[in-house]
């Protein structure tokens, strides 16, 4: 089928909406914070069953939890879901687009958004926080959040897990080393965090389903979730995306796979 045959064939989800209609809107949707609502009707993705944001809420509205720190908060979404935030509420954020976001939408609740990156030490005293909280960290600096822990303290936090949602990275990237494809192991995590000091409370891992509708949601899931595919741009990978319009008006959804894992640590008591 040709290019311009492509152009015109409809979407499945979205009946006459054209693979460069569909493209269009995709790119010119914002992509900071970590709202995933313009999905929407494009596409879905199974929840984990432990209900992070719920679970995270609870923990957050204890009693003996006078001061929390929410690590990579994104645009401060899922904090903001808290019913109840303790009298001391810090969050990080390293992307400068979604330290402004995070800081518009949680600063009304006194929560302090503190720009810094994933790499660098916490620009917190030891021993600040009874509670550290994490969805979907870069990478858990396990040795930097003990340090901050109160004895006692606990770190509480949904990770993603090695290759998710890896059907996607590798349509457009190939086959991913072994090595690559292990990355973000759950039992390598809780090893990291044993290391800097902490006790495993609870972990937990699943595989979830996750099914694209249409080719924009595809698009706009890598323009928002840039470290699937490094550099990602429609023009660099038109020929792919044309080939995966197609299937998915042939065949149905795409379908991939995220993996997450929950893990609850503690700081041990003085």
């Amino acid at each position: 089928m040709t290019s311009e045959k492509h152009g015109t064939d409809a979407s499945p989800a979205h009946p006459g909406r054209s693979f460069d209609a569909l493209v269009a809107e995709a790119v010119a949707e914002p992509t900071d914070g970590w709202d995933f609502s313009w999905f929407e009707g494009r596409a879905t993705e199974q929840r984990p069953s432990w209900g992070y944001a719920r679970a995270m809420g609870e923990r957050l509205a204890r009693a003996e939890v006078r001061a929390a720190l929410d690590l990579d908060t994104g645009g401060g979404e899922v904090l903001n879901m808290a019913p109840r935030l303790p009298p001391l509420m810090a969050a990080t954020e390293g992307w400068p687009p979604n330290v402004a976001k995070a800081s518009r939408l949680l600063a009304p609740r006194g929560v302090v958004v503190v720009a810094a990156s994933a790499d660098a030490p916490l620009p917190f005293a030891e021993g600040t926080f009874d509670l550290v909280t994490s969805r979907h960290p870069v990478k858990a600096p396990f040795a930097e959040i003990a340090r901050v822990l109160r004895p006692g303290g606990t770190y509480f936090a949904q990770h993603v897990g090695p290759s998710s949602v890896f059907e996607v990275v590798e349509y457009f990237l190939g086959p991913q080393p072994e090595s690559v494809r292990r990355g973000r192991d759950p039992q390598a995590e809780a090893a990291e965090a044993g290391a800097a000091g902490l006790e495993i409370v609870d972990l937990r891992a699943e595989r979830l389903r996750i099914e694209f509708y249409d080719i924009g949601a595809v698009v706009h899931f890598l323009r928002k979730v840039v470290w699937m595919v490094p550099g990602f741009t429609v023009e660099a990978y038109r020929p792919q995306l044309l080939a995966l319009h197609e299937r998915i008006v042939a065949e149905g959804p795409f379908v991939a796979h995220s993996t997450r894992h929950l893990i609850e640590a503690r700081k041990p008591s003085a």
